[in-house]
């Protein structure tokens, strides 16, 4: 492995995006020897390393600690054990039982995961292997998380709705010793894959009957006895092994190829982030005030875990686990029986909730109607106004807001709601101004996996539309290829910055630059006050509304398989609730120009036949006009959709488009690859009616 040059580490060390590029060399050299003053002051209590990243599980990686950040590194552990010691009476986590709400303390969740640590070690966990999540939010989850650190594993979660073949990717590339899943529907997949798992030690179910004794599967209850006589010393001695500088936790990511990446995070990396990313957002600590939330988003994706669970320990938060079928409509009445103090979600659960509170107006009487609209102006105008201001709400709000806005608010179960805050995605302008107008701010984060989340936030102090707020403090950033317009490529830099990918060296070095910068792939703007504005993606990976990472290509590269009629396949899906695909026919060209014609090329023609068709030009199908094509043609997608490793990942409306992709026409470049950003544009209104209601 090539390491970074140490002299121009520290040289950008010093380098600050809100000042000036051209230090003084005595200002350098002062920085440089207290950084490393620094670094030396914890070096005892951290793992020899000479490179600020690893692609090994069991590598350790020199940490950011500078002037900016120079808090001690501790590890999960340390983190826990501090919050015991402040907030181990209060409440931790709720759980719903038998229509009551089951609760216990920060003290009691400690002991459940030293039980869950001890398990684990008997059934044989070895030292940086993996402990694999299958399933929605639960205690058990999180005690499974926890205890998997605490035995000396990396922990990782595994999305509920990923096929078995995407289970087996992420438990093999993982060398997970023991997967935890939900219920019989998660056990199936990986029962369907086990043997194909030579690192598979034992599965763990933690909700529901076990439906039959198979040989090393264990309810939870047995688990949690299995390791009642591994001795607290074993653990102990196990726990205090660990550095701050290695890693504990894998999300997996997927990049524009499709093959996911495991995002390798250290003890550090979640406990800085925990601590710093949280401030920027304002929550308080328990022993000021206790926040509350609900917890229900996808713990495998980063968001969701760094918000739910090690923000929760880290602050002594109490944590409400919604229903399993939270996204498909019961979230909201949980949220009316909790009343948390802080909710997150990602831009579909906001427009979701957008919709309900749009309908219930449209079913309300005249008047009532008349009100509320004239309510949600007041709120949106005095809103606008003062943005970043703390003088007080104009009086005439502050009367909309209790006589009509905050029945509004209760309706959702956000009464008590003091921040909102939303991620994973960017948020449409439509859904923050709606929300505006119920007197509530969306705050929102932009970052990664690979910067533990995020990287810039907004907040109650720092907050202008439409930007994604500022730099978390003891971050940096800096612009990479800046144009005319002041828009450039963002690039990380922080102790929340990913120690590597696993196992994958070429794809670590194209994240981090050899002065271990971590480039976005994102572009934006910063203006004078220092808020970040996103302005593209030069990687074309989908996020869509739901925050769920779509590769486009080989879904678009699986339909041209199926349907030899078609040239040129394109997904859309960012930012949107689903995804849809614009395709176009094979046709035959202008021999002199090169541009499409009408005329459908043989293929698509004996295509054509071989479905009852007697289609030779595409005006002959478009429209709906040929039956026996189109039905040909969803069920094609159909089968691509079969092989999709998640529900978000099905194409769900297509069109066909009345002319191919070419050089001439604009849709492809010199080399024939898909301009993607002219497409959307030369095509918006044909995309803006598939998404229509």
């Amino acid at each position: 492995m090539e390491l970074p040059d140490e002299e121009k580490v520290d040289g950008q060390l010093e380098t600050s995006a809100q000042e000036s590029m051209a230090d003084e060399q005595t200002d350098e050299e002062h920085a440089t020897v207290g950084k490393k003053n620094i670094e030396e002051k914890f070096a005892a209590s951290l793992a020899p390393a000479v490179s600020l990243w690893t692609t090994d599980a069991r590598g350790a990686v020199r940490l950011r600690i500078e002037e900016g950040c120079p808090e001690e590194p501790i590890t999960v552990h340390q983190m826990f054990n501090a919050s015991v010691e402040k907030y181990g009476n209060m409440h931790a986590l709720a759980s719903k039982k038998n229509n009551t709400w089951e609760k216990i303390t920060f003290s009691e969740y400690y002991q459940f995961c030293r039980r869950a640590a001890k398990s684990f070690i008997k059934l044989g966990l070895e030292r940086f292997h993996g402990v694999a999540i299958l399933g929605f939010n639960s205690a058990e989850w999180f005690f499974s998380a926890v205890g998997t650190i605490m035995a000396g594993g990396i922990m990782t979660g595994i999305y509920a709705t990923n096929s078995p073949e995407a289970c087996h990717y992420v438990a093999s590339d993982s060398k997970a010793n023991i997967i935890v899943v939900e219920n019989q529907k998660q056990l199936d997949k990986i029962l369907q894959i086990r043997d194909r798992l030579p690192h598979l030690k034992a599965i763990v179910q933690y909700s529901g009957q076990l439906q039959e004794k198979l040989s090393n599967l264990y309810s939870w209850e047995e688990f949690m006895e299995l390791g009642l006589d591994v001795s607290e010393k074993q653990l102990d001695d196990m726990i205090s092994s660990q550095k701050a500088n290695q890693c504990c936790v894998l999300i997996y990511t997927s990049g524009t190829t499709g093959k996911p990446k495991g995002v390798m995070l250290s003890h550090d990396n979640i406990t800085w982030t925990a601590n710093h990313a949280s401030r920027a957002g304002d929550m308080q600590p328990a022993d000021t005030k206790q926040e509350s939330l609900v917890s229900y988003l996808p713990l495998s994706h980063i968001a969701a875990q760094m918000y739910d669970l090690w923000t929760g320990i880290h602050w002594g938060e109490l944590v409400y686990f919604a229903q399993p079928d939270a996204l498909k409509g019961s979230l909201i009445t949980t949220l009316r029986e909790v009343c948390p103090t802080s909710h997150m979600g990602v831009p579909r659960v906001w427009e979701k909730m957008m919709e309900k509170i749009k309908l219930g107006i449209s079913q309300c009487g005249y008047v009532k109607k008349k009100l509320v609209t004239w309510a949600m102006s007041v709120s949106l105008e005095a809103n606008q106004k003062c943005m970043q201001k703390d003088e007080e709400k104009p009086l005439l709000l502050s009367l909309t807001d209790s006589l009509v806005l905050q029945k509004l608010r209760a309706e959702l179960g956000l009464s008590r709601c003091q921040k909102f805050f939303s991620g994973a995605a960017p948020i449409g302008s439509e859904t923050v101004q709606f929300f505006l107008g119920l007197n509530i701010r969306l705050y929102e984060a932009y970052g990664m996996s690979e910067s533990t989340g995020p990287h810039f936030m907004s907040g109650p102090k720092v907050y202008k539309l439409p930007s994604c707020g500022k730099v978390v403090p003891g971050c940096r950033y800096k612009m990479a290829d800046v144009d005319s317009e002041g828009t450039g490529e963002i690039c990380f830099w922080g102790r929340n910055i990913f120690m590597g990918f696993l196992n994958m060296e070429d794809k670590t070095r194209e994240a981090l630059d050899e002065d271990g910068w971590l480039h976005s792939g994102d572009l934006g703007k910063i203006d004078e006050e220092g808020f970040l504005y996103i302005t593209g993606r030069i990687k074309e990976l989908i996020i869509t509304a739901g925050g769920e990472n779509v590769p486009p290509v080989p879904i678009e590269e699986a339909v041209k398989r199926e349907l030899p009629i078609i040239s040129n396949a394109m997904l859309i899906g960012d930012k949107r609730k689903f995804l849809s695909m614009l395709l176009t026919l094979k046709c035959c060209s202008n021999v002199e120009t090169m541009e499409p014609t009408e005329e459908l090329s043989l293929e698509a023609v004996e295509f054509c036949q071989q479905q009852g068709s007697q289609a030779t030009k595409v005006s002959d199908i478009i429209g709906g006009e040929d039956k026996e094509v189109y039905c040909a043609i969803q069920e094609g997608i159909d089968r691509v959709n079969s092989a999709a490793i998640s529900n978000a990942q099905r194409i769900q409306k297509w069109t066909i488009l009345r002319k191919d992709f070419s050089v001439s026409g604009g849709e492809l470049g010199p080399t024939m690859k898909l301009r993607r950003p002219v497409v959307l544009e030369m095509y918006h209104e044909v995309i803006e009616s598939l998404y229509r209601e």
